[in-house]
Formats: C-alpha cells, structure tokens, sequence
C-alpha cells in the first residue's frame, strides 16, 4: 500500500482522555487553559503542533466543535494545508468558507452529495473535493492523498472512534503524544483510541504494540513520547500454557 507516512498528534491527560467531559461544552482547548497545574505548560503542546507536517488531517466535527460554523472574524492565511473528513455533514457553509480562508488547501473527503463544499468550490480555487459513495474508506482516502495529490507525510488529529479504525486498520506509523499533567476519568469521555471493545481471543491481534522512539520530559510535569506502530501483531496461539492452575 502507497501511503503517505502517518503520525497519530494528540494531547491528552494521563489516564488518555483527549477531552475533559462527554459534551461537546467541554474542550480541552477551552478548558485547560482555564485551569491552574494544567495551564502553564500547555504553550508546549502548541509549539510543538507548529512543527507538525504541513498537511493535517481531521474530522468535521472536530473543527464544528472547535467552532469554524461561527467564527466571524477573516482568518489569517496559514501554511497547512487540511484534510477533512466529513459526510454528515458537520460544516456548514460558513464554517467550510471559513476553513478554506484559513488553510492553504482545502482537501474533503466526504459521502455526502450535498456538502457545502460542492457549491463552494465554484468560487474557490483551493476546495479539493475527494468524494466516496457511501462512507469514506480511510485506507483508500490515504492513498489517494498520495497518488492523485503527492502528499508524502501527514499528521492525523482526530477524534477517538476514528483513531482506533486508523489504528487497528495499520494505517498510522507513529504516534506522538503530549501528555498533561491531570487526570479526568469519565467512562463516555473520549480516550485516544475509542471504539469497539475487543471480545474475543482472536481480537487480541487488533491491539498494536508500540516501539518508544522518544521521552521527553517538558517543562510544568508535561511529557511528549513519540512511539513507532508496528502495523501487526503476532499472539501465540497456545492459551493454555498461560492460564493458572
């Protein structure tokens, strides 16, 4: 498979929660800084998210969440250009007009016919739109990016039900993580990987070892590890030998 190289860039905190509660009111980037011991080192997370690759990935909602449907203000013209997943869709036609004043390039994946970003595209000359019949496929999206765009590497910032399909699909190669110093708990609240729980033995080869590339001990009890996926895993089929008697 020809695929741009992948990295997995979240902030969470050490219990792995990528959000501070299970509603869209709460936001890490709204709360953290709200919030003394968590505050004051968190300008490193952000400064290391600048030296991401200039192509990011991420989800509709994430960016409806985050509020582009109703930013008024013009954005200033960055250097990233992104990749949007969105077929529901979660941008509006402000937000995407938003989006594609912001970014360099506009890339939307997207199953949805109607998406705002079709009529947008005929007065805009950096929307390109990648559509799918029914869902987006990650694992052709990929390869699309590199093939028909010449997308080489590509930093991915979503949410946590989509990060277990990247994952458990092989389709990350690294993952770098920020972690802060606070714990939240909560069972709905996201984690870095969210959805389908494992059932049964056979689905142990879903779970992706990690190689350490790097730890790296920041300033205010921040931590970033930047680990290597391997893309399969190998469990040993002789269970027995394992269980106490």
């Amino acid at each position: 498979m020809e695929k741009p190289i992948t990295t997995l860039f979240m902030l969470m905190s050490l219990d792995g929660k990528i959000t501070t509660g299970d509603t869209d009111e709460l936001d890490v980037d709204i709360d953290f800084p709200r919030i003394s011991g968590i505050k004051e080192g968190l300008h490193q997370y952000y400064e290391l998210e600048k030296q991401t690759d200039l192509y990011s990935l991420n989800t509709g909602r994430v960016m409806a969440k985050i509020g582009v449907n109703t930013r008024m203000n013009e954005p200033d013209k960055i250097g990233c250009s992104f990749i949007i997943i969105d077929s529901k869709p979660h941008l509006t036609y402000k937000g995407t007009e938003y989006m594609a004043k912001w970014v360099k390039k506009l890339y939307l994946a997207t199953a949805n016919k109607k998406h705002p970003a079709y009529t947008l595209q005929k007065s805009r000359n950096n929307i390109e739109i990648i559509p799918f019949e029914k869902s987006v496929h990650l694992e052709k999206l990929l390869i699309a990016l590199k093939s028909r765009y010449g997308i080489e590497r590509l930093t991915i910032q979503s949410g946590g039900k989509i990060n277990s399909s990247w994952i458990r699909q092989g389709l990350i190669d690294f993952i770098s993580i920020v972690v802060a110093p606070c714990l939240i708990g909560g069972s709905d609240t996201q984690s870095l990987m969210g959805g389908t729980s494992l059932h049964t033995q056979k689905d142990l080869a879903l779970i992706r070892t990690l190689e350490l590339v790097s730890n790296t001990t920041l300033k205010n009890s921040y931590i970033h590890l930047l680990y290597k996926v391997h893309p399969e895993t190998r469990v040993e089929e002789n269970r027995e030998k394992y269980i106490k008697r």
